[in-house]
C-alpha cells in the first residue's frame, strides 16, 4: 500500500504541511511510520479522507476551457471485472471517473490510495503514474 510524505498529502489535498500535520493532530487523519522514521499517511486512508471532505465546488461560469488538462490526485475506488475497470480519483475538490481495459488498471497497478495523473483530452481521460 503507498504511504505518502505530509508535503505529497498536502499537495494532494491543496493545502499546507502545516494544516495537514494539524488534522492529524486532532486526529482527523490516521499516520502510520513512514520511510526514515518520518510521519507517512496511508494510500488509502488519505484517499477515505479526501472523500469525506469533498464538497462540491459552486463552479460558475465558464468563459473558456482548455483541452490540455493534467490533474493529479490519489485514486478512491477501483471496480474491475474481466474486461474493463473504473478508476475513480479525487484531485483537489475534483471527482474523475475514467473507463480503461482492465488491463491497463493492472499494468498501471492502480488501488486505492495509487498517486495518479488524470490527462484529459476532450471526453477521454488517460490515467498516468506519475515519477517519484
Amino acid at each position: 500500500m503507498p504511504k505518502l510524505r505530509i508535503s505529497e498529502a498536502a499537495s494532494l489535498l491543496g493545502v499546507s504541511d502545516d494544516t495537514v500535520r494539524r488534522w492529524i493532530e486532532l486526529g482527523r487523519l490516521p499516520v502510520v511510520q513512514g520511510d526514515n522514521n518520518r510521519k507517512a499517511i496511508e494510500g488509502h486512508e488519505l484517499a477515505a479522507f479526501l472523500l469525506r471532505q469533498v464538497d462540491t465546488p459552486d463552479t460558475g461560469v465558464t468563459v473558456a476551457r482548455s483541452a490540455r488538462n493534467q490533474m493529479k490526485g490519489i485514486v478512491t475506488r477501483v471496480v474491475k471485472d474481466g474486461v474493463m475497470a473504473q478508476v475513480e480519483m479525487q484531485a483537489g475538490t475534483f471527482r474523475i471517473v475514467s473507463l480503461m481495459s482492465r488491463e491497463a488498471a493492472d499494468e498501471l497497478g492502480l488501488e486505492v490510495g495509487s498517486v495518479a495523473v488524470a490527462s484529459i483530452k476532450s471526453t477521454h481521460v488517460v490515467v498516468e503514474i506519475p515519477e517519484g
